[in-house]
């Protein structure tokens, strides 16, 4: 895990009372210029090797594999060890896009465009919601579309004047339609979590993280529905809530990268990505924890799938981390001889697919005990891979290190050096697509929770070109959450079938096949 050495900023760019803002948001000075340096310097592209493929580092679990599997995760979700947590802090605002520009503009272009929108508008499980908000105000839906009031409708859709979807987080939003009864995404999540995390007692662990601003809204919407769910399934859920820290936002500077300040003169921080949310996936009491998006839900009907492959991935977890730690355990002992060393090499090899530093076979047999504890006591991630159908997004690959060794990593497109034509032949002939759908063992052999910042990748940040007050500025993301947040973890892709990915980027999304009754 060597680092980059990042010249140190002149510390003198800091005010006193810039220090005392930064330590009042629970940052240091140091990282701070360290993150000024990181805006000059940009993040260093990853170096593709080859697309991971089904058999060159993708793992396609046969027949004959299921059921052993989904009964080793069902013993580890019966004693406790399963949680599930979803980053659900981001707003709807983005899923709204078309329909914005639609009522900003007042109103659709033409009379074609307005009748398709008003046809598919009952589709939507929001529909009996928009109806009663809108009666609520003495208006009559009905009537509002036979006289082409379409930028009328989509105000009482979008802003606080009626159902402020365009306000709202996506946990909040309704998804789908049971006959007279609806589910946001949040409910669709807590239905996964009793079916296959739940332990023998009837305990069902959740997380999800949200902004400070949606808090108190989905804290109500929890208090309003858990108990449904509880008796529906039997279980009691022990649902955690955390926002994104102030600890993890990042600075801004101008294009000259110089720190960028507000009309008032003080530093302007923005949030750090989604790769800021591994502050609070470390700080959960967790053990076997699955990861998946607040967007990416399916319907009661399409639920089995989405389960049976769940669990097969946890199961896929369980064995790999067994293995891993009798080795560990093995290793752990001074007197673990050469074959015990030599075994934990081939399990690094064949089923961590993982390379371990050169010349290692020559070293003092001590030497390599130590180097195998350091290089296997890690974090273990299995993925889900879909085959890729054109959504947009990360992909499975083999990434050369800087020691000249490969390694499986979920890369995104901002990560690649499009401009080499090497490397966008790589990206391009990937065949399969990263849904964000993991399961994390993030305690070591001993139960020791792990420190997950120390397999951090920070090389791997991005910085984007912003706007602030009328004027272009630089903003700092950190390294992805299932990307460089995850570099140094143990990385294991398994393939699972497109019906599992049913993600919500647009409101349009809800009308597709998968999200209908």
């Amino acid at each position: 895990m060597e680092k980059r050495e990042v010249p140190q900023m002149d510390e003198t760019i800091l005010s006193a009372s810039d220090i005392d803002l930064i330590r009042a948001r629970g940052i240091t000075r140091e990282k701070v210029l360290q993150q000024i340096d990181l805006c000059r310097l940009g993040g260093t592209a990853v170096a593709l090797h080859r697309p991971a493929t089904v058999g060159d580092g993708i793992v396609r679990i046969t027949h004959g594999e299921q059921d052993n599997l989904i009964a080793l995760h069902n013993e580890a979700a019966g004693t406790g060890r399963c949680l599930k947590f979803v980053p659900a802090s981001g707003a709807a605002t983005r899923m709204f896009k078309e329909w914005y520009g639609v009522f900003l503009r007042g109103g659709f272009q033409n009379r074609e465009a307005f009748e398709s929108f008003a046809k598919e508008l009952p589709r939507y499980a929001f529909y009996g919601e928009l109806r009663a908000v809108l009666s609520s105000a003495g208006r009559d839906l009905e009537d509002l579309v036979a006289r082409g009031r379409g930028e009328e409708i989509l105000d009482f859709i979008l802003t606080e004047k009626g159902l402020n979807y365009g306000g709202k987080p996506k946990a909040l939003l309704k998804f789908h339609k049971y006959g007279n009864t609806v589910r946001t995404a949040l409910e669709e999540h807590l239905v996964e979590a009793a079916l296959y995390v739940k332990s023998s007692s009837g305990l069902c662990r959740i997380h999800f993280t949200v902004s400070e601003e949606h808090l108190e809204p989905v804290s109500d919407l929890l208090e309003q529905v858990t108990g449904l769910y509880e008796k529906h399934f039997g279980v009691r859920f022990d649902i955690g809530l955390s926002i994104q820290s102030e600890s993890t936002d990042t600075i801004t500077v101008d294009l000259e990268n110089r720190p960028y300040r507000d009309r008032e003169g003080r530093l302007l921080f923005r949030p750090g990505g989604h790769g800021a949310l591994l502050y609070n996936l470390d700080r959960i009491d967790g053990d076997i924890v699955f990861v998946k998006n607040i967007d990416n839900v399916v319907p009661d009907r399409l639920r089995d799938t989405t389960v049976l492959y769940k669990k097969m991935i946890g199961g896929y977890l369980v064995v790999l981390q067994s293995e891993l730690f009798g080795h560990l355990q093995v290793l752990s002992d001074p007197d673990a001889g050469e074959p015990a060393i030599g075994a934990a090499n081939r399990f690094a090899a064949t089923r961590l697919q993982k390379a371990l530093p050169s010349g290692l076979e020559g070293r003092p047999l001590e030497e390599q005990r130590q180097v195998l504890i350091e290089q296997l006591n890690r974090p273990i991630r299995v993925c889900g891979m879909v085959k890729n159908e054109g959504e947009p997004g990360g992909g499975p690959f083999w990434v050369i290190g800087k020691d000249g060794g490969c390694s499986l990593q979920i890369v995104e497109g901002v990560q690649v050096d499009q401009g080499k034509g090497s490397q966008a032949a790589i990206w391009a002939s990937s065949t399969h697509f990263n849904p964000v759908d993991l399961v994390c063992g993030i305690r070591d052999f001993r139960g020791r929770k792990f420190d997950l910042e120390r397999f951090v990748d920070p090389e791997q940040v991005f910085v984007s070109t912003k706007s602030h007050e009328g004027c272009d500025i630089k903003a700092l993301e950190l390294p992805g959450l299932w990307n460089g947040s995850m570099a140094f973890w143990h990385t294991i892709f398994v393939e699972v079938p497109i019906e599992t990915f049913t993600p919500v980027k647009t409101v349009e999304d809800l009308l597709r096949p998968t999200h209908l009754p």
